[in-house]
């Protein structure tokens, strides 16, 4: 096994010396330290975003390459604008605070709710954990639970949707 400060003392000899790589084994550890290439030449690459815009995005790409890249982004982008349209017919009950996301009031117990279920302004939902204080939170809503956006026992963060309802 090796030692933190031999791994470092390895790899400063390796930086000042002319040696490319060196590969070590000791008691069925293996140790393997690379210089990165000192080669200069620039190696295109295509970089794949998603785009934020609803129009296809067109990077310029060697000429065989670039019909398939526009072809997936504009899939992407249409996938998207579904996605939104379908989204601007739900409410999201999201996250006040960030904590621990709990579906029902004790383990082992019924969730509050789950998709299907109806739900009023003042039906509580979840609970939301932050340093040891359990959260209720309420739907604010009236409607059906159309999805659950979390498991249970998961990390939520500020504003995270955690349902989707359809409002009535």
């Amino acid at each position: 096994m090796f030692k933190l400060n031999e791994i470092k003392e390895l790899v400063r000899l390796v930086d000042k010396s002319t040696l490319q790589e060196l590969e070590i084994e000791n008691e069925g550890a293996r140790l393997l330290i690379r210089k990165p290439a000192t080669n200069t030449e620039v190696i295109p690459q295509i970089v794949h975003q998603t785009p934020v815009v609803s129009q296809p995005v067109i990077q310029e790409v060697p000429q065989n390459i670039q019909t398939s890249a526009v072809e997936e982004q504009t899939v992407e982008v249409n996938q998207s604008n579904q996605i939104e349209e379908q989204d601007a017919n739900l409410h999201k009950i999201t996250s006040p605070m960030v904590g621990t996301f709990y579906i029902a009031p004790s383990p082992g117990a019924d969730p509050f709710i789950k998709k299907g279920d109806k739900v009023t302004n003042d039906t509580v939902v979840c609970i939301v954990e932050a340093m040891k204080l359990m959260n209720e939170i309420e739907a604010e809503i009236k409607g059906e639970i159309v999805e659950v956006l979390v498991e249970d026992g998961h990390l939520v963060e500020f504003g995270q949707p955690l349902f989707l309802v359809k409002s009535e």
